[in-house]
């Protein structure tokens, strides 16, 4: 994108991102589009999240955009957390999550004052939904605030649904499904599904949502990691639901040009990119399925093991990142002699997956996804079909929007959400058996596989093309902006002479 065509517009937007990679990654996506764009970008987090992003918005400060990271202390002792425990993926344990919420609330103060010294003055504060507070800030600066929600269109609405109709009082079992009313798609499912993303069932969450609903009322706009082509009667269901403007201006990971960008995006990964890239740049085209459930997926030893031995003994090769493994789990793993096992067939990787270089190599042809919302768009960018397995949030939602909606995934047959502070009890496991079956039925050439796949590339398109110049993403980015700089004009009080 050539910085020449973006005059500089002197806006300055302020990006408060929820301290969770899935979260944040595109938020800071979106802060170097807006800077691209000529704006003024700052973004507000704790130090340990800074430190995750530092090099890439380094980048971008020498590519002369006009961007900034500010840190703001969260006060973890005060909220029951340890010294350096700044995202949830850090979390000794989920359930220590709404702590994590105490803390996030504690930060109205500190940020209201870092925003008053900010020099030039913030124009629109960009804030994602899980900071309520971020509205009252934005009353008393009189600046108009947008909301980022981690989600697309599609979960969104259904979520909308769920908590605006008593359609889940009407329902007594958690197993059997219903069909959401008011879609446009059919779309069938059961009660737990429906609703662990909102309400959830702590205090601190039901209350966390609540007020999330009573601030979402002042925002001028919601602005969301989706494009318009992808859910067209979502988009417009959303904007009518809320009685808001709803900008689509995603896929937004597809700013990340550079090889270095896209290796780093997030976090520092675990090994050197260049080794997995090497044993895939050894395979056939569209051969690799590419498995890896998120950063937030506690995966039990039994469950682990469950998945090593369905993927081992499918007979599609596959590369395997594992965000967190267990001692039991590595000891398996080491009596077994897994890795030496399953070597020239497949590869598992510890820790952090360089995820958009792996989806975009020619080598992957089918996706095990967690269903969380970046990824499920990443994918969607890359224009891989999936099979999804998911866990909990509105991740249920996700799967029936790429199975049902798209038509571009295999369910492998979750059933039960956890909820998010109990994901490290003891869940629903799938066996090897059924893991094998859905990779191996993801990757068939059967009419329904190649039909898959050619949906697949043609949404992939679709998202790059939506993201390019005169897109319609690009087009809401400008329509965004043009928003917020009316709505500044229409309430800058005339200066009254003081004299």
């Amino acid at each position: 994108m050539g910085m020449a065509s973006h005059h500089p517009t002197n806006l300055h937007f302020v990006l408060f991102p929820l301290m969770a990679q899935g979260h944040m990654i595109p938020m800071f996506d979106m802060a170097r589009i807006l800077a691209q764009r000529g704006c003024i970008v700052t973004i507000i987090t704790s130090p340990v999240n800074a430190n995750r992003f530092r090099s890439v918005i380094d980048r971008a400060i020498e590519a002369k955009l006009k961007i900034q990271i500010l840190e703001l202390k969260l006060q973890l002792a005060e909220a029951g957390l340890p010294e350096g425990c700044e995202n949830f993926d850090l979390l000794p344990s989920p359930a220590l999550a709404g702590n994590m919420v105490l803390a996030m609330n504690m930060l109205e103060e500190p940020a209201e004052n870092m925003l008053r010294g900010l020099c030039p003055p913030p124009s629109c504060i960009i804030s994602d939904g899980g900071f309520p507070w971020t509205t009252d800030v934005a009353k008393r600066l009189k600046i108009p605030r947008v909301i980022f929600y981690g989600p697309g269109c599609f979960a969104f609405l259904c979520v909308h649904v769920v908590t605006t109709t008593n359609i889940l009082d009407e329902i007594d079992s958690d197993s059997e499904y219903f069909v959401m009313p008011g879609l446009p798609d059919r779309i069938e499912v059961t009660k737990p599904q429906a609703s662990t993303w909102g309400r959830g069932d702590t205090k601190e969450s039901t209350a966390l949502f609540e007020g999330m609903q009573e601030a979402e009322k002042d925002a001028i706009g919601i602005v969301v990691n989706s494009f318009e082509e992808l859910e067209p009667e979502y988009v417009e269901g959303l904007a009518k639901a809320k009685d808001k403007k709803v900008w689509c201006v995603g896929p937004v990971s597809l700013c990340n040009k550079s090889f270095q960008d896209r290796a780093e995006r997030g976090n520092k990964t675990v090994i050197d990119g260049h080794d997995c890239l090497k044993w895939l740049d050894s395979r056939e085209s569209g051969s690799v399925v590419y498995v890896c459930l998120g950063s937030l997926t506690y995966a039990s030893t039994e469950q682990s093991i469950e998945l090593g031995l369905g993927l081992e003994s499918s007979n599609i090769p596959f590369i395997w990142f594992i965000r967190q493994t267990s001692e039991d789990f590595e000891a398996w793993l080491s009596k077994e002699g897994y890795e030496e096992r399953i070597k020239g067939k497949g590869l598992m990787v510890r820790g952090w997956a360089p995820q958009i270089l792996i989806l975009s190599h020619q080598a992957i042809g089918g996706f095990v996804t967690h269903c969380g919302w970046n990824s499920s768009l990443e994918g969607i960018s890359a224009g891989i079909p999936m099979v999804t397995w998911p866990q909990f949030g509105e991740q249920f939602l996700n799967e029936r929007f790429i199975t049902n909606v798209l038509k571009i995934g295999v369910k492998i047959g979750m059933e039960l959400p956890v909820l998010f502070p109990k994901l490290n009890e003891p869940k629903e496991i799938l066996k090897r058996d059924v893991i094998k079956e859905a990779v191996e039925g993801l990757m068939r050439n059967d009419e329904e596989g190649v039909a898959r796949r050619k949906r697949s590339r043609e949404f992939g398109v679709m998202a790059n093309t939506a993201m390019n110049e005169g897109g319609s993403s690009h087009l809401n980015m400008t329509s965004m902006i043009q928003a917020i700089t009316e709505d500044l004009a229409k309430n800058a009080k005339p200066i009254q002479d003081t004299i």
